[in-house]
């Protein structure tokens, strides 16, 4: 029998799922434009590329189908395989409506149920975000870039669902907010900075607790990135 060691023993951190992985990897080159809408998603050769087997390739691929961002079998030429959704114009404006009312809502309950801890965050979130659009901005900013900016106007989204405190509003949004990304695909410093900007407006209205002016500056802003896209 062997003995048990008095000293604490702390298990190695679990890996995520081959699946997860799969998954996160083809939604970010699809959101990205890496892979264009139309593509055919081939399982033999997405397991080359990303390492794996075809398993967890034909799992991602399912989830990927679930979200809107592929399409099945049966929608694509020839029935076979799947392929990377495409977006009809109508189709798109019908998103960008159904997300303007759903992003104003967000900012709403946000405002409605921001607690002080939660405001203390935003705030954070704000100082950080005005300073590093500052320096893009005046083309100041070093090493930083666009997709730094991208990823804070992330993490506002993030931190306006916390706050909104609806779990189901949450559910609702993220694959919402990823199929519209396949409309809005903004990666210039410009758009960066901009977005940043009427993010910083909605979170200043959530913070100081205006459930209007955060729902209309919220549903203002989805509409006013959907015109810059079209034109």
């Amino acid at each position: 029998m062997t003995s048990t060691s008095a000293t604490p023993q702390h298990a190695a951190p679990r890996r995520e799922p081959l699946s997860r992985q799969a998954l996160t990897r083809l939604r970010g080159a699809i959101l990205s434009g890496e892979l264009k809408p139309g593509e055919r998603l081939v399982e033999e050769r997405l397991s080359a590329e990303l390492g794996m087997s075809r398993v967890p390739i034909r799992e991602a691929i399912k989830q990927l189908i679930a979200e809107g961002l592929a399409v099945p079998a049966e929608a694509a030429p020839g029935g076979r395989g799947a392929q990377v959704a495409e977006m009809t114009e109508g189709f798109a404006r019908d998103l960008i409506e159904v997300r303007a009312v759903l992003e104003g809502l967000t900012a709403r309950l946000a405002a409605r149920h921001c607690k002080a801890a939660i405001r203390v965050e935003i705030l954070e979130l704000l100082e950080r975000g005005t300073r590093l659009a500052a320096l893009l901005r005046d083309e100041a900013g070093g090493e930083a870039t666009a997709s730094d900016l991208a990823a804070l106007n992330i993490a506002f989204h993030d931190l306006l669902a916390l706050a909104g405190t609806n779990q189901a509003l949450r559910e609702v949004m993220r694959p919402l907010r990823e199929r519209t990304e396949l409309v809005f695909r903004r990666n210039s410093t410009e758009r960066a900075v901009r977005d940043w900007q009427e993010h910083a407006m909605i979170l200043e209205a959530v913070s100081e607790g205006d459930e209007e002016l955060a729902a209309l500056l919220a549903a203002r802003h989805v509409r006013r990135a959907a015109r810059l896209q079209e034109g």
